[in-house]
């Protein structure tokens, strides 16, 4: 006798519910997560209990009992990002954020990674959520450069100890491309390039190495660059453009 079939599994229909939260660009995949576990998300009217949940086109998806806008074209910026600012909607030190500072008119954005406080340089903002985890996960694979200005005597031989990697604190941390471009008594300015972009990954690699990070400015990420693009100033990268760069063919967000 043949054996019996073993029955089909079926695919969920619809989306993850932090998916399509952050496709209607009210913030990253991540802390879409965040608000379902703190209890603010609801679908057709139940407190949602786990961010595994699927939802559908016909389903009413809340946050804080408001329903999720209608999903309009996903679109990104281009940021120069200054020293000072810290890279999130609200900061429990009270600094000054880069969101508070950004023209109304784009709405809500949210920025495909971060920046450290006195970090300066590149910050791509997207409206899409997930679209921005897309780009941040290490599994995409794009180089983020920097220019960075140290303080210590260096050695291009000494940048050459990054390529392998290093572990600091018991924290790994991957290969790093330093190249020296100049250097005049303690101070010298090294190009680096790094694929993880670990929190304060630059500054902890070269603390290793003796030195201190007097300045740091990323001049670009992935295929997308700083240029000349003046400090504080945001400026739309087309959609064709970086759709292409991704990958993406001309679908509306939220669309299967």
């Amino acid at each position: 006798m043949p054996a019996p079939k073993k029955p089909e599994k079926r695919t969920p229909e619809g989306d993850r519910i932090a998916k399509v939260i952050a496709r209607a660009g009210i913030c990253s995949r991540r802390d879409a997560e965040k608000l379902i576990a703190e209890g603010r998300v609801k679908l057709n009217g139940e407190l949602v209990a786990s961010p595994a949940r699927n939802v559908t086109e016909n389903d009413l998806v809340t946050v804080d009992d408001k329903p999720l806008a209608q999903p309009e074209a996903a679109r990104m910026w281009r940021y120069h990002k200054p020293s000072g600012l810290v890279t999130t909607h609200k900061d429990e030190k009270g600094r000054p954020t880069v969101f508070a500072g950004l023209p109304k008119s784009l709405g809500r954005v949210v920025s495909v990674g971060r920046l450290d406080f006195n970090s300066e340089g590149l910050l791509l903002l997207t409206n899409d959520g997930d679209i921005a985890r897309r780009m941040e996960v290490p599994s995409a694979g794009w180089t983020r450069v920097y220019r960075v200005r140290l303080f210590g005597k260096v050695t291009q031989q000494d940048l050459e100890k990054l390529a392998q990697g290093v572990t600091i604190d018991g924290v790994k941390y991957g290969p790093i491309l330093a190249d020296l471009e100049r250097a005049k008594g303690v101070y010298a300015w090294a190009k680096v390039s790094l694929k993880e972009g670990k929190n304060r990954e630059v500054k902890r690699v070269m603390e290793s190495l003796g030195l201190k990070v007097a300045r740091l400015i990323r001049i670009s990420y992935g295929p997308f660059q700083l240029g000349q693009l003046a400090e504080g100033q945001i400026e739309e990268i087309p959609a064709r453009l970086w759709r292409e760069k991704l990958g993406i063919g001309r679908k509306k967000r939220g669309a299967a």
